[in-house]
C-alpha cells in the first residue's frame, strides 16, 4: 500500500519540480547580463521597482508564464515567459494596489499583444476591485514587428484608463523611456512621477524633430524629467532617484481612497485642534503690496506641518497642496504672493483646476487660500486664451460637490476673486482673515476709473486722486464690508484659523449634494 502510494506521488513531484524549475526561469528573466547592463544605466529592474513599492512579501503576479505567439522576424524562435511585462497586485501600507511594471530587459520592454492583453487583464481587476492602479513605465513603445496589432494594444490602455478615470487613482512612474502614442497613456492617469536623466517622454523623438525642424536637441532636453516638471507641466512629480520617487509614490497613495466610493484614510493626529498659529501675524503683511510665502502659511496650518505639493515646479504662482487637518485629508489651493504677485494666469488656471477635479473626484475636501489681486493682463494671455483656460478652473470649482471652504488672507480682486470658490459659486463657508480687501479692483484702479472727471478737473490732480484712494478704500474695502453683507460668513483671527477651518471640515463632513442628471458637462478647453 505505502509502495503504490509514494509511485503514484512520484509523478506529482515531478512535475512540481518542473513548475518551481518554470517559474525560476521567469523570475530570472533573460539573464544576468541584461540585468547588468539595465543597472549600468542606473535604473532597477522591473521586479525591483516592484519590490521597493510594495509591502515586502505582498505581490502576486498575474500571468507570469504567458507567451507571445507572433511569428515572423524571428519571433519564433524568442519566446520569453512574462512577454516583457510583470502584472499583479500587492499591497501598500496593507492596502490593494494593482500594478504592472515594464521590464525593459525584454525586448525592451515594447508593447506586443500578448504584453497588452496582460496590462489589459490588470486594469480590468483594478476597476471592478476599485483599488488604485500603478504603472511603472520603461518601455520602447510599440513592438514594430507586431505591427498594428500592438497599436491597437494601446488603444485598449487608453480605452481602460478613461473608463477609470475618477473610479480609482491611476499614478503613472515614468523610469525609463515613453515615446510617440505609447506617451498618451500617463497623459489620462491623475499623477506621473519621473526620474531625472533616466526617463523621457516626447510624442517625437530627437531624430524626427532635427528632420522636420532642423532643431537639436537631446533626449532629456526635449522631455526629460526637469523640462515636464518646469516647463510643460506633464510632470507632477520629478526626483533624482528611482528609490525616492517609490517612496513618494507610497506617500502619495497614504493620502488617496481607494475609490470614488471612500474616503481617503484618515490617521490619528497628535497635533492639537486648538493650537494657536500666531506667528501667522508676523507671517503675512498687512500690507497688501508687501510679498510673503504661502507655503509658509500652509506649514504652520496643517498637522505637524506636512503637505505633499503637487506640480510644486510649474506654475508657481498657485500652490496645489494635499494635507491633513486633524488627521483628516485635504486638498489645498493658494495663491502664491511669492511669483507674480500670486496672479492667475494660463498655467496656473489649469493646474489648479485638474486638481479640484482630482479632489472632487475622490472624495477630498478642498481648502482655497486666496491673496489674488486678479488675472494676468497681456496680449500673451489674451491670445493664448485665458478666458477659456479661467473658465476651466472656474467651472472645476462649480461642479464639486466635496465639502469647500475659502479662506481670504488678503486681496481678493476683480473675477479672480470669484473665481477662487467665493461663495457665489458654491463655497460652503467663505472666511477672511482682518487683513482682507475683497473688491472690484485694486482702490488705485478703481478710484481713476470713478473719479476721472473730478480728479482731471482739480488744481492738484495727485492730491485729488489720493483724496480719492482713500474714500474707496474706506467706503468699499474696508475689511467688514463683505461681512456685512453677507458674502463671508465669518472674519476671523489669523491665529485660530487652524481650529477653525477644522470644527468647519467636522461639521461638513456628512455634506451631500447632487449634480443635474446628465451624461457629462462640457467643460470650457
Amino acid at each position: 500500500m505505502t509502495t503504490t502510494a509514494s509511485a503514484s506521488a512520484d509523478p506529482m513531484a515531478g512535475r512540481v519540480a518542473e513548475l518551481h524549475e518554470i517559474r525560476a526561469r521567469a523570475v530570472a528573466g533573460p539573464g544576468e547580463k541584461a540585468t547588468q547592463a539595465q543597472h549600468a544605466k542606473g535604473k532597477l529592474t522591473a521586479r525591483e521597482r516592484i519590490e521597493l513599492l510594495l509591502d515586502p512579501g505582498s505581490f502576486r503576479e498575474v500571468e507570469q508564464l504567458r507567451r507571445h505567439r507572433a511569428t515572423g522576424f524571428g519571433l519564433e524562435v524568442k519566446k520569453p515567459y512574462t512577454d516583457g511585462v510583470i502584472t499583479g497586485w500587492g499591497t501598500v501600507e496593507g492596502r490593494t494596489v494593482f500594478v504592472y511594471a515594464h521590464d525593459f530587459r525584454i525586448f525592451g520592454g515594447a508593447l506586443g499583444e500578448a504584453h497588452a492583453k496582460k496590462i489589459h487583464k490588470i486594469m480590468d481587476m483594478a476597476i471592478a476591485a476599485g483599488a488604485p492602479l500603478v504603472s511603472l513605465n520603461d518601455g520602447a513603445g510599440a513592438r514594430i514587428q507586431e505591427g498594428v496589432v500592438a497599436l491597437a494594444g494601446y488603444g485598449g490602455i487608453f480605452q481602460r484608463n478613461t473608463k477609470a478615470s475618477g473610479v480609482i487613482p491611476q499614478i503613472s512612474v515614468m523610469l525609463g523611456p515613453c515615446a510617440g502614442g505609447a506617451a498618451y497613456s500617463p497623459a489620462l492617469t491623475d499623477f506621473v512621477f519621473m526620474v531625472r536623466e533616466t526617463s523621457q517622454m516626447f510624442i517625437t523623438g530627437p531624430d524626427v524633430v532635427k528632420a522636420v525642424t532642423g532643431e537639436e536637441i537631446t533626449q532629456n532636453g526635449l522631455g526629460g524629467a526637469d523640462v515636464h516638471a518646469e516647463t510643460s507641466g506633464v510632470c507632477h512629480f520629478a526626483y533624482d532617484d528611482e528609490e525616492t520617487c517609490l517612496a513618494e509614490v507610497r506617500y502619495l497613495l497614504s493620502l488617496l481612497p481607494q475609490n470614488n466610493r471612500e474616503n481617503p484614510p484618515r490617521v490619528e493626529c497628535t497635533d492639537a485642534v486648538d493650537r494657536r498659529s500666531d506667528v501667522l501675524l508676523d507671517l503675512v503683511p498687512a500690507d497688501g503690496n508687501r510679498p510673503y510665502d504661502m507655503a509658509e502659511v500652509i506649514e504652520e496650518i496643517v498637522d505637524d506641518g506636512e503637505y505633499l505639493e503637487v506640480h510644486e515646479r510649474w506654475a508657481r504662482n498657485i500652490i496645489c497642496a494635499l494635507a491633513r487637518l486633524d488627521g483628516q485629508v485635504v486638498g489645498i489651493i493658494a495663491n502664491q504672493p511669492q511669483v507674480l504677485a500670486g496672479v492667475l494666469d494660463i498655467e496656473a488656471s489649469e493646474k489648479a483646476a485638474r486638481f479640484v477635479q482630482m479632489c472632487d473626484a475622490f472624495n477630498i475636501p478642498i481648502v482655497t487660500l486666496l491673496d489674488v489681486p486678479g488675472f494676468l493682463p497681456g496680449v500673451d494671455q489674451e491670445h493664448g486664451g485665458i478666458i477659456r483656460h479661467g473658465a476651466k478652473l472656474l467651472y472645476a470649482y462649480c461642479n464639486a460637490t466635496v465639502p469647500r471652504i475659502s479662506l481670504i488672507l488678503r486681496k481678493a480682486y476683480g473675477g479672480a476673486y470669484i473665481v477662487m470658490d467665493s461663495q457665489s459659486i458654491g463655497a460652503d463657508l467663505t472666511y477672511a482673515w482682518p487683513t482682507n480687501e475683497i473688491a472690484v479692483m485694486g482702490a488705485e484702479g478703481a478710484a481713476n476709473v470713478i473719479f476721472r472727471r473730478q480728479i482731471a478737473e482739480a488744481e492738484d490732480p495727485e492730491a485729488m486722486r489720493q483724496k480719492m484712494v482713500k474714500e474707496y478704500r474706506a467706503e468699499l474695502m474696508h475689511p467688514y464690508y463683505a461681512a456685512e453683507r453677507g458674502l463671508v460668513d465669518d472674519v476671523i483671527d489669523p491665529a485660530e484659523t487652524r481650529e477653525v477651518l477644522i470644527k468647519s471640515l467636522a461639521m461638513l463632513q456628512t455634506k451631500h449634494a447632487d449634480l443635474p442628471s446628465r451624461k457629462h458637462g462640457n467643460p470650457p478647453q
